[in-house]
């Protein structure tokens, strides 16, 4: 939630008015909306045309069927067939869950300067205002950014304030992948931050692969930047509910189950991203082994055994964050339940000192950064909890007894 790191006094009042705001949408409106009926995005545009496409006299697989599927259609390609898809749906190839990772690379540097040339030639047009081409402006140069060579870009949707995922590391020959699911207010634009750079996914992401590969120089990893849902924007009746988490933990969900091979997944959940994550986890596939949260308003349930998933799950939270002083409650949809970090809620609790304040978390010398990369790299005896009890190193693999290690 990087928009919450401003004052705390004040935000709790904000979180109180929109808490109001949405008690007052309920009883007025029934809790309806009413959407402005657009032309097709350009994803769905290249949905479409995949849908009618052809290669070779042979019909095209559905878009959406299993990644199973998907895997089996493109390993039965040549090399220049694979290539002609890539070049003829970009934005299809590039976001279709089951396509080589590789590939879905090269298809989104394509659809990535598609996308840019769009808004170079908005910057220049004249029916635009001038903030508007400062927009244009804002999105081309991020587009070129992210069309670097280095960049291993998993997923792309232009449509609205935009999603993205990238990937450090080889995805292919990892032994175990990291996903950091970030919070409010991630869009294309803030994906990567210049200032403040740890509380963007980009920098979140890199700070992580990086102590994981310090933690675990034998152990290769990968892990994903992933902010490849809708976020809420602010602090408002999106963020106050599970509308946008219920929408995310089904692209979070399908992201998991179409990673390739079979190594351990972990998931950083990081402020409203661990409401995504909790709403996802009874669904996920047995591989996500971790689940850690960190300045979690809570994961839509009363106790970590209530998200109802095999994975061990972990919270974390910094003596400065403010989130602590927004209220741990559900009421009609409203709220977000308990708090991660209290002894009823049962989760693993680990320390984050040094972490200062809600952004932190993820920042280079923060004993939260070094927690989560030993469970990154499997290393959980390593690992420093805040009580030294036997709920937080209970059945850990390679852990003999209880205590810090």
């Amino acid at each position: 939630m990087t928009s919450f790191d401003t004052s705390p006094q004040l935000n709790v009042w904000r979180a109180l008015l929109a808490l109001a705001v949405v008690f007052v949408m309920l009883a007025t409106t029934g809790w309806t909306a009413v959407r402005n009926h657009r032309g097709p995005t350009p994803l769905q545009e290249s949905r479409s045309a995949w849908e009618h496409g052809t290669i070779a006299g042979r019909k095209l697989p559905d878009a959406d069927a299993s990644p199973h599927r998907i895997t089996h259609f493109f390993s039965s390609l040549g090399a220049q067939q694979r290539s002609r898809l890539v070049h003829r749906f970009p934005l299809a190839v590039g976001n279709m869950n089951g396509a080589p990772v590789r590939l879905r690379y090269a298809a989104n540097r394509i659809a990535l300067d598609q996308q840019r040339k769009v808004e170079r030639a908005r910057m220049h047009d004249d029916r635009l205002s001038a903030v508007g081409q400062r927009e244009a402006g804002r999105l081309m140069h991020r587009f070129e950014a992210l069309m670097r060579t280095d960049r291993q870009i998993l997923a792309f949707d232009p449509e609205g304030s935009g999603r993205v995922a990238e990937v450090l590391g080889n995805l292919d020959r990892a032994q175990r992948i990291s996903v950091v699911v970030p919070g409010v207010d991630t869009d294309l634009l803030t994906f990567q931050r210049t200032f403040r750079s740890y509380s963007a996914p980009v920098g979140m992401a890199k700070s992580l692969y990086a102590a994981e590969r310090k933690a675990g120089p034998l152990t290769r990893t990968a892990v994903i930047a992933w902010a490849d849902y809708t976020a809420p924007s602010g602090l408002g009746v999106e963020a106050a509910t599970a509308m946008r988490a219920e929408e995310g933990a089904v692209r979070l969900n399908a992201l998991v189950r179409a990673l390739p091979g079979r190594s351990p997944v972990q998931l950083y959940c990081h402020s409203y991203g661990s409401v995504v994550c909790g709403v996802a986890a009874r669904t996920l596939p047995s591989r996500v082994s971790d689940l850690a949260v960190a300045g979690s308003p809570g994961m839509r349930t009363g106790t970590a055994a209530g998200l109802r998933t095999p994975a061990r799950v972990w919270a974390m939270r910094d003596a400065d964050d403010w989130i602590q002083d927004v209220p741990y409650l559900e009421v009609g949809g409203i709220g977000h339940g308990a708090d991660p970090v209290s002894r009823a809620f049962g989760a693993r609790v680990l320390s984050a000192q040094g972490a200062k304040g809600h952004a932190g978390y993820f920042a280079p010398g923060t004993e939260s950064l070094r927690n989560f990369a030993e469970i990154g790299v499997g290393a959980y005896r390593a690992v420093h909890c805040v009580h030294n009890d036997d709920v937080c190193r209970a059945d850990l693999p390679g852990t003999a007894s209880a205590g810090r290690a």
